[in-house]
């Protein structure tokens, strides 16, 4: 199951650091808790074996194990590798979800949402920005 929220992330930059390594919209996702429009991301249907990378410091995420389809217009993961993944309370927009973010680098990955009923192990949806990862199929 994937950790609670963090307070400390190893990788910690500087909003000019991370400017200077990020794409525009990475920074707008990952720095500042941005969303990609639905059905958008390069990685909403990949199915290739491999390893998704946090894509502003590399730590590994979610093995493509977890991923499955759910129709939401982004990828969906039903849970993290171990550790890798803080939660928030987001109460932004009116609404109280749960973000999740990188433990490593604090990077905004997206939000986890529970009790959809899809036919999953844990009952959640890791709903991911594309643009927050990295995939790497070697690394299996």
């Amino acid at each position: 199951m994937s950790s609670n929220a963090s307070t400390n992330p190893a990788v910690n930059k500087s909003e000019e650091e991370w400017r200077a390594i990020l794409s525009p919209e990475q920074f707008r996702i990952l720095r500042q808790k941005g969303t990609e429009r639905p059905g958008t991301g390069e990685y909403e249907h990949t199915k290739d074996e491999g390893v998704y990378h946090c894509a502003a410091c590399n730590a590994p995420l979610y093995k493509s194990t977890t991923k499955f389809s759910s129709g939401c217009g982004w990828p969906a993961f039903f849970d993290a590798i171990p550790g890798a993944v803080s939660r928030h309370e987001d109460r932004s927009f009116g609404m109280v979800r749960t973000e999740i973010t990188c433990t490593n680098c604090g990077g905004h990955l997206g939000h986890v949402f529970k009790g959809e009923d899809f036919d999953t192990p844990t009952d959640e949806r890791h709903c991911v920005n594309s643009v927050s990862l990295k995939f790497d199929p070697a690394d299996k």
